[in-house]
């Protein structure tokens, strides 16, 4: 019998998969932090204030960054450091309209495409908004939402869509987090919750139009926030440099 057999597997896979999880996990931790703007739009800081933040190493720090860099969501400025990119509102609006056209594509893949198991989780999502819709939070929201997001992508099985919503999916839940937690009017989240519920309804029942009316549902109350962010807004959540307000 060949004693190769018996021998100890490689573990240079292991070490590669343990450097992505790491990545994976520091960009995660950042990407949350600049969604609940405790990264604050427009605050320069080194890339060791990070590490720190995250508790992670330099190196998954760093390629996060680079992600979030290639996001727009990072600037990195050779002589300063790196700075949070301040929210511009006119353009988040357009980019909307991006988000929009390729939500639609891949809301219709999934429905099309998913899975059993797919659906399964669908559901499972649609029972923990339903059951929670009066007691959510926008953090416990925000989990969920990505989740789904993450979930939409892999059903639609369509990878080369992932790298152009990945950043939309940030920009667009950090406007409602703005909104829901900033704005009197944004405190509730029913109508958030509501919507979402119809999306994954139609998506896990595979009724293809459906799907895509409730996408585009999703898609025009996103684009309400921005009237009321554009009227009541506190220029400096947009952009802390600008110093109307005092900075954490």
């Amino acid at each position: 019998m060949n004693s190769d057999a018996y021998a100890e597997p490689d573990d240079g896979g292991s070490r590669r998969r343990g450097a992505l999880n790491q990545f994976e996990l520091a960009y995660e931790a950042i990407e949350t932090r600049l969604v609940k703007c405790e990264l604050q739009p427009g605050r320069f800081l080194a890339m060791q204030d990070l590490q720190q933040m995250v508790k992670f190493g330099r190196t998954p720090v760093h390629q996060a960054v680079n992600r979030l860099a290639a996001d727009t969501l990072i600037k990195v400025h050779p002589r300063r450091g790196l700075q949070v990119a301040p929210i511009d509102l006119a353009r988040e609006r357009e980019l909307l309209r991006l988000r929009r056209d390729v939500e639609r594509f891949v809301i219709r893949l999934a429905a099309e495409k998913s899975s059993s198991s797919h659906r399964n989780q669908m559901l499972h999502m649609k029972r923990q908004l339903r059951e929670g819709r009066e007691q959510l939070t926008i953090e416990t929201f925000n989990t969920i939402d990505r989740r789904l997001d993450r979930l939409f992508l892999a059903a639609a099985d369509e990878p080369f869509v992932e790298n152009t919503l990945r950043p939309l999916h940030t920009i667009f839940r950090r406007i409602g987090w703005i909104y829901h937690s900033q704005i009197p009017t944004g405190a509730n989240l029913l109508k958030t919750i509501d919507v979402h519920l119809a999306l994954i309804d139609a998506v896990a029942n595979r009724h293809v139009e459906a799907a895509i009316s409730a996408s585009d549902e999703l898609i025009d109350f996103v684009d309400s926030m921005f009237d009321v962010l554009e009227r009541e807004i506190d220029p400096s959540l947009l952009d802390c440099s600008l110093g109307y307000l005092e900075t954490a």
